[in-house]
């Protein structure tokens, strides 16, 4: 279930956004972003260059905004990545019977920003990795958190991530992050890419996406760039 709907079908109604507050009810503590400890264990990687992780955290539309504004990141891609179905639509997804959920990946200089860094985004203002199967107003498994890893070290880092942050008690409920490894991802239709950019006006972008950025800003100011990496041209 999504209160987005399709596309083209927004909820655009005084009574509908106030049902859409309503929904996004239970995620406010998460708008304010949460500040969280850096990664003990995030060593440098054995190879250079370019490397990629697919996170799924909710909407894929929030996730990508983040991670497009990230320093060192060179591409986020929106898509999907975890089911059985090969080559699925967004409305194959939204049947919640696939297995996928909405992913965006990431891809990034080791260089300029490290994988565990990448987590750190992830977990202070991407999403509320405490919420199963949902985020916000959005529930289902395709809305999971979800990290799919690309190599073992990665494997490493997040799960060693997700112990010391529980173990701090970083959030109100133990993280319920699955991670697996990353063997296809199916990029999304063309108008769900740079969504947030094309449509920053758009009521579930204003309720539920907007302020991930401001927080993002606000808690890790020196990772956050103003000038967006873009899927369109490339």
């Amino acid at each position: 279930m999504s209160t987005r709907g399709f596309f083209g079908a927004f909820v655009t109604t005084a009574a509908a956004l106030g049902a859409g507050i309503a929904l996004t009810s239970a995620a406010r503590v998460q708008d304010a972003g949460v500040k969280i400890p850096a990664p003990i264990v995030d060593p440098a990687p054995a190879a250079g260059g370019v490397q990629r992780v697919g996170l799924a955290g909710g909407c894929f539309w929030g996730i990508q905004a983040v991670f497009q504004h990230v320093n060192g990141v060179t591409a986020a891609v929106s898509g999907y990545a975890g089911g059985h179905l090969e080559n699925p639509t967004y409305e194959d997804v939204t049947t919640e019977t696939t297995g996928h959920a909405e992913t965006v990946l990431v891809s990034y200089d080791p260089s300029q920003v490290s994988f565990g860094t990448l987590l750190q985004v992830f977990f202070s203002v991407g999403h509320n990795p405490t919420e199963l199967d949902r985020q916000g107003p959005d529930v289902g498994p395709s809305y999971r958190s979800h990290i799919f890893y690309t190599n073992e070290a990665q494997k490493s880092v997040a799960e060693a991530y997700i112990a010391q942050l529980d173990k701090a008690r970083a959030f109100p409920r133990r993280i319920v992050t699955r991670v697996d490894r990353l063997t296809r991802f199916y990029e999304a239709e063309d108008y769900h890419q740079d969504f947030l950019l094309n449509h920053p006006t758009y009521p579930y972008i204003v309720i539920n996406d907007l302020p991930k950025l401001e927080n993002f800003k606000r808690l890790l100011p020196a990772l956050y760039r103003a000038t967006p990496v873009r899927v369109a041209g490339r």
